[in-house]
């Protein structure tokens, strides 16, 4: 697909976001452990992920034997949780990128807990063999640095266990907002969930009650609105963007979007519609980039952009991709997570943006830093998305100042926003051809 943006000086527009589907797969799962099992969620996100998530529950209570959830990680790890406990064999698997993604540190968890799970192919890798039954619970001890994912399918199943569950999580936390929406809907659904200490968690036991949910529009989805804000301003644009369904008290990690584009010239206004995001060409870099647990970023009589990502992983493509495009060197942290995530996203990011002309590098796990080095651009680049719908809408924007743009299999997009395409659409004078 290749995608010229031909934006007006000034654009008004409303974009009604897709609902989150982190929330919707955690509600999926707690209500399937509800005695009354009927679903009662309301704007469940429509997307492949979701789709999946509910695919899965639906063929576990069919009695079907095998199982694929093809690329979503949130219902590897949360199925091999909900399929510990619920009694029959079942064989979990995913597509071959899921396949090559670690699931080793929950497995080794539920075992602990007398889960009966083993491996049909490579050691600490789906596909997985699950028998599942009644388990005591108790206490037991998890690495908190890979994925948030692990504890929060552990979290989930806790209240269903005999004992409950006491979680001691080793090491730094990684993506900590993301447990803390997991702890909120469980609270929501009537089980009781409490950090003991600042590195324990107790779930006591008793089940859970269903109750009716709505869920709220998604804010890593909003990122890539806000990406677009940013750079048309830099190109001397005008925009003005209600995203519908946003709340500012959201439990949703990525809602830090919002204070991180602040200085990059995209203020918010919460409305009861959602988040009204405005961006002019005088407001574009207002001081520095903030984000939590990242202090003050820019050094004075320069602009570098140094945040910390643990606890918003999924928006460091939108912000790579910003960045880069705004001249705005960057050092970013807590982007381990990413090299496990549909595609090697560090690597992905390093070499489609050398093809805009960036020159990234990486420091191991840890690091992914852009000093300013540039290169010649290709002429027409081609964006390649390595089967990750968060490459095709991050490099999206981008078309605003490279001509002839085009993203590979842009249909990528819905695993999380399948009317992401349409929503450009509804911007007076933007055009998506097909190439």
């Amino acid at each position: 697909m290749e995608i010229s943006l031909n934006i007006p000086r000034k654009v008004e527009a409303t974009v009604t976001l897709p609902t989150s589907k982190s929330i919707s797969n955690r509600a999926l799962l707690i209500q399937a452990l509800c005695p009354e099992r009927q679903c009662n969620i309301a704007h469940l996100a429509v997307c492949d992920d979701t789709e999946h998530m509910q695919q899965g529950i639906e063929a576990k209570r069919a009695g079907t034997p095998f199982i694929d959830i093809g690329a979503t990680g949130t219902a590897m790890r949360f199925l091999t949780a909900y399929l510990a406990i619920t009694p029959s064999e079942t064989v979990l698997t995913g597509s071959e990128r899921m396949q090559q993604r670690p699931i080793k540190v929950l497995v080794e968890a539920l075992r602990a807990l007398g889960a009966d799970i083993s491996y049909t192919r490579h050691e600490g890798y789906p596909p997985l063999r699950i028998v599942g039954k009644n388990l005591q619970g108790g206490e037991v001890e998890v690495e908190a640095g890979i994925s948030s994912q692990y504890i929060s399918a552990l979290l989930m199943i806790g209240p269903c266990l005999t004992d409950g569950l006491t979680l001691r999580l080793k090491g730094t936390i990684a993506s900590r907002t993301y447990i803390e929406l997991t702890l909120d809907l469980m609270r929501h659904y009537g089980a009781t969930a409490e950090w003991t200490d600042e590195q324990t968690i107790h779930i006591a036991p008793g089940g859970y009650t269903n109750r009716p949910l709505t869920v709220e529009g998604d804010w890593s989805g909003a990122s890539y609105w806000y990406e677009l804000a940013a750079i048309a301003s830099h190109c001397g644009h005008e925009m003005e963007i209600c995203l519908g369904g946003l709340t500012a008290n959201s439990k949703q990690g990525d809602r830090i979007v919002a204070e991180m584009f602040e200085p990059l010239g995209v203020s918010t206004e919460y409305t009861k519609e959602g988040a009204k995001i405005t961006a002019t060409p005088q407001s574009s870099l207002r001081g520095g980039l903030v984000g939590r647990d990242a202090g003050v970023i820019l050094p004075e009589g320069g602009k570098r952009a140094t945040l910390d990502f643990s606890h918003c992983p999924d928006i460091v493509q939108t912000l790579a991709v910003t960045c880069c495009l705004l001249d705005v060197p960057f050092t970013f942290s807590g982007i381990h997570s990413l090299r496990i995530k549909e595609t090697d996203r560090v690597a992905a990011l390093i070499t489609e943006l050398y093809k805009l002309g960036y020159v990234l590098r990486a420091e191991g796990n840890e690091l992914l830093i852009w000093d300013g080095e540039r290169t010649e651009p290709e002429p027409h680049p081609t964006i390649v998305t390595y089967d990750d719908h968060r490459m095709a809408m991050a490099f999206a924007p981008a078309a605003l100042c490279h001509e002839g743009l085009t993203i590979e299999n842009p249909e990528v997009v819905t695993k999380s926003y399948p009317g992401y395409w349409e929503d450009l659409l509804k911007l007076k004078k933007i055009k998506v051809e097909n190439s």
